[in-house]
């Protein structure tokens, strides 16, 4: 007779179930993880997509000599350019580096002389465009206030005369550059590619009464600038100034496609964002557009019509670009002096109160004031160097922009008259609020030097076969702004220099 014996078979089974689902929630944890991992590859990806150029102290070899200045401004080289992949367009394959911007000629728009307050009628913001543009900065970024990258030394050297006061001699070694071979100068400021035949304009130097400035050295200066960001800030005069000095380091580039915009952008009027990438010395050279750097905003009355405003007490929105650059460029000054910004009618804003009538040199002077603040909160001078570049002087005869005054036939400087001792009021506010600020800025004081270049403008060849108003207040490039940009360059040749014979 057979006899039933006790069964192990439901432990069993219990066992085997809870393994079964252990094995299960590991696999489905590891698909979640990797899966997490998967959704995120960009930000790894990115930041290690250009490596980073080692300091000075490093062993890595120059590519030139001049580079033993390179630790020696009290800029540290943390706040890095930023690394952003060139757009899939740009990429081509070279034996020496994987990637290479473009070396093609950029098409420009035209750029109409107008009065600047014609170009902010619209609704929105004139910058607005450039809202969803990417800042590849915000994605992966240091903290500005971090002490490890700072300058031990603390130490700026000392400029060895007044840069400002000066005169302009004829130099036969002038312009620094071909007109018409750059590529980033656009229509308007491209006088001899419209036509202007007189080149005398192109011969002159500015020479400072006290010392002398160090001969321009375009792959000096980008060695000065390696693992830098440089950024201009201002309106259509300082693009003036920008596409000038990109054109100046151009000539310090053996292979000039090494150089390219890093959203592929080509520089126009209509744009007021870009970012130009040297990659040979991981270091960018960018153009912020802030009409005013304070807040642009617009109201709209009972019947729905929007009228423009300005916010003298609110930075201008474009602030979030600026905090991570090294060097910083800013000037605001010929939007003050035309239309509704000059007449101050329903115009000016402190909080949420519209004045009916406010003055423009008091608006001016409250809106550098919140620029000034802005600078104390946000800029370390241990790390970041900033110049407010002065206003430029327009010469206009018989009218202004908009009632029929002209420059057209001036050749050369004027060494005499009553303008060369000009000094606007703006200037003087500039001077009043810098001087009362803790943060060290440097004016890069042009109001003088530009005072004796009345046959600098664009005149009548602002745009090819035009002669209807004319442009007496930006500059021919090459021309002027170049000189401007020289005296940046001074400006970090004297103060490396003093700073590296106080390391030794």
């Amino acid at each position: 007779m057979a006899v039933a014996t006790p069964s192990n078979s439901s432990p069993q089974k219990s066992r085997y179930a809870f393994i079964a689902i252990l094995f299960i929630t590991l696999f489905l944890f590891t698909i979640f993880v990797f899966t997490k991992r998967a959704l995120e590859p960009s930000l790894f990806l990115y930041k290690d997509y250009f490596t980073q150029i080692p300091s000075s102290s490093s062993s890595s070899p120059s590519p030139s000599p001049s580079s033993t200045n390179n630790s020696q401004i009290s800029l540290s080289q943390s706040t890095s350019a930023p690394t952003v992949d060139p757009p899939s367009s740009l990429l081509q394959s070279t034996s020496a580096q994987p990637t290479q911007g473009p070396s093609s000629r950029s098409e420009f728009s035209d750029e109409n002389v107008q009065d600047p307050d014609l170009e902010n009628q619209n609704v929105q913001n004139p910058d607005r465009e450039n809202e969803n543009v990417e800042d590849p900065d915000l994605k992966d970024s240091n903290d500005q206030n971090g002490g490890e990258n700072e300058n031990p030394d603390g130490e700026m050297g000392e400029i060895p005369c007044d840069l400002y006061v000066g005169s302009w001699v004829r130099d036969e070694q002038y312009p620094l550059y071909k007109p018409g071979s750059c590529p980033y100068v656009d229509e308007a400021f491209d006088c001899q590619s419209n036509g202007r035949r007189d080149s005398e304009y192109l011969k002159w130097r500015w020479k400072p009464d006290g010392c002398d400035l160090p001969r321009f050295n375009a792959t000096d200066f980008l060695v000065r600038l390696r693992g830098k960001r440089l950024m201009l800030i201002g309106d259509s005069m300082n693009r003036n100034q920008f596409e000038s000095i990109l054109c100046l380091l151009r000539e310090g580039l053996h292979n000039k496609s090494r150089m390219y915009e890093v959203h592929g952008h080509k520089i126009s009027k209509g744009r007021g964002y870009f970012v130009f990438k040297f990659q040979d010395y991981d270091c960018t050279v960018e153009f912020v557009r802030s009409h005013f750097l304070v807040k642009e905003g617009v109201r709209f009355n009972a019947q729905g019509n929007s009228n423009p405003t300005l916010s003298m007490d609110q930075i201008d929105k474009t602030a979030k670009r600026w905090k991570k650059a090294d060097i910083l460029v800013f000037n605001t000054g010929h939007w003050w002096t035309h239309g509704k910004t000059a007449r101050g009618k329903n115009y000016y804003k402190e909080g949420d109160y519209l004045y009916p009538k406010f003055d423009a040199s008091e608006a001016y002077r409250r809106a550098l004031k919140t620029w000034a603040s802005w600078v104390e909160l946000n800029v370390n001078p241990k790390k970041q160097l900033i110049f407010y570049r002065g206003y430029s002087s327009s010469h206009f005869r018989g009218g202004d922009w908009d009632s029929g005054g002209s420059c057209n036939g001036e050749k050369k400087p004027a060494f005499s008259g009553a303008i060369l001792d000009s000094y606007p009021l703006k200037m003087k506010i500039v001077d009043e609020v810098i001087k009362e600020m803790k943060v060290p800025v440097k004016v890069l004081n042009v109001t003088r030097l530009t005072n004796f270049r009345k046959d600098g403008h664009p005149s009548i060849y602002g745009k090819k076969g035009s002669t209807r108003k004319q442009d007496c207040s930006h500059w021919c490039v090459p021309g002027v702004p170049d000189a401007w940009n020289e005296l940046i360059y001074a400006t970090l040749v004297f103060q490396q220099t003093k700073s590296k014979s106080t390391v030794s």
